[in-house]
């Protein structure tokens, strides 16, 4: 396994913690949910002979600590962060790749709406962006009672709540019980995020709406995108609403909502293939 170049970067009100492996072209991984820049590391491996990937812990996540104490997060502010990282790591400012999934697809495509002179493609997997349905209102109170489950009665019963009322994914559950000792230091990790996810980014990701009038002016550079797994689930819909807007057939990756996890070999390939 390749050691990644480990760093910070400061932005306002944060300092980010991020990996780098390989070199060519940069490609930012954005992780969605409570993950961070573990969630990627066999994706990243697989990948580093080709592209120069960075992966990060978001802010308040895992690694990435908040100057102060938790507060609600602004998808925005996390573009922006993610616009600083691409300075640091490509500051002769040469078009970036970026592919974000779930909530980090939505910072993905804020990215691409705020500067898409500094990206070259942009892979939205499976973004949240239930703003953009028919039933948004349906969906925004499906996600607002989530949320409340989480204050009420805490991680695992909101969890629950979501996972039950997202969809039964098609196909063969997959088997995670071989994971290596590092990958289930990362999940423990992860999981210690859920609660900063569920009551500080969930509400306001879900809740986000794009501004269509600047995608659609630089959605040439966006790839929709959804697991095979998830097919008409909820969490499917609004790429497949993006990928209709814009006339595009809708790319297909491995597994499911976390393909990116379960079936990483594969969905590296994928990746690569709608990356250049």
């Amino acid at each position: 396994m390749t050691e990644p170049v480990v760093d910070t970067l400061k932005v306002p009100g944060a300092t980010l913690r991020y990996e780098v492996r390989g070199t060519g072209p940069v490609l930012l991984l954005i992780a969605g949910g409570g993950g961070d820049a573990g969630i990627f590391e066999p994706v990243a491996e697989a990948l580093a002979d080709r592209f120069a990937v960075v992966t990060y812990d978001p802010r308040g996540h895992s690694r990435s600590p908040l100057d102060g104490p938790d507060v609600d997060q602004c998808v925005a502010t996390q573009a922006d962060d993610a616009y600083r990282l691409l300075g640091r790591v490509a500051p002769d400012g040469s078009p970036a790749y970026v592919f974000g999934t779930s909530s980090g697809a939505i910072v993905a495509v804020e990215l691409l709406t705020r500067h898409p002179e500094r990206l070259a493609r942009v892979v939205a997997h499976e973004p949240v962006l239930v703003s953009l349905l028919p039933d948004a209102a349906e969906q925004h109170a499906f996600f607002g009672q989530i949320v409340a489950t989480f204050h009420r009665a805490g991680v695992g019963a909101a969890m629950a709540e979501m996972s039950a009322g997202c969809g039964e994914e098609r196909g063969e559950k997959p088997d995670l019980s071989g994971l290596s000792p590092r990958m289930a230091t990362t999940f423990q990790r992860v999981q210690g995020n859920s609660a900063f996810f569920l009551g500080r980014i969930l509400g306001q990701f879900s809740s986000h709406a794009p501004d269509l009038a600047q995608l659609d002016a630089c959605a040439a550079k966006l790839v929709p995108a959804a697991g095979w797994a998830s097919y008409g689930l909820r969490l499917y819909r609004p790429a497949a609403w993006l990928a209709q807007r814009y006339g595009v057939a809708l790319a297909e990756f491995p597994g499911g909502h976390v393909g990116v996890v379960t079936h990483a070999r594969e969905f590296a390939v994928r990746l690569g293939e709608l990356s250049r």
